[in-house]
């Protein structure tokens, strides 16, 4: 059967592999400087502890993902340096986020982490490649929907138009 039988981390891993693993590992790495400074925008304790729980999942995955590149001697994209913890009240009512948009912010990369995952599940020819996007969407599904479930609790889901058939229609 070839190369593609044995012990995956022995199989060469392909173009699309390594584009997956390391555009994903460079927006993650995007993602954990956004949520830290959001953090430093973020009044509500529930938004700041999602914040905290996705930071630390984004830490892990990262760990995971350079790993395999490092393995298969791949270059690592850039990190950004680590953002400190600022005192919210500092900064300007003006110049700061607030928590729905933080929210909303941080749903829409969820959901775009989502896609990202199935797309490269789909890509993959090595089975620990695929489980490991696999993994990484599982973790996306329920940061989402504890995402969903604090906009709807704090009252910041804003929803869209709902449709409604006429009575003559039915």
């Amino acid at each position: 059967m070839g190369i593609l039988t044995g012990n995956q981390q022995k199989e060469p891993l392909h173009y699309g592999e390594v584009f997956s693993l390391w555009s994903y590992l460079s927006v993650a790495k995007g993602n954990c400087a956004s949520y830290e400074t959001l953090y430093n925008h973020a009044g509500d304790k529930d938004l700041k502890r999602l914040l905290e729980e996705l930071i630390q999942g984004i830490k892990q995955e990262n760990r995971e993902i350079e790993e395999i590149l490092k393995a298969n001697g791949i270059a690592l994209p850039p990190t950004p340096p680590e953002r400190p913890v600022a005192n919210t009240d500092e900064i300007p009512v003006g110049a700061r986020s607030n928590d729905p948009e933080i929210s909303a912010a941080v749903s829409l990369n969820i959901a775009q982490g989502l896609v990202a995952c199935s797309q490269a599940m789909g890509q993959s020819s090595r089975e620990d490649i695929a489980m490991l996007f696999g993994q990484f969407h599982m973790n996306k599904a329920q940061a989402g929907s504890r995402a969903l479930r604090l906009n709807k609790e704090k009252g910041w889901l804003v929803l869209p138009p709902l449709h409604k058939t006429s009575s003559r229609e039915q």
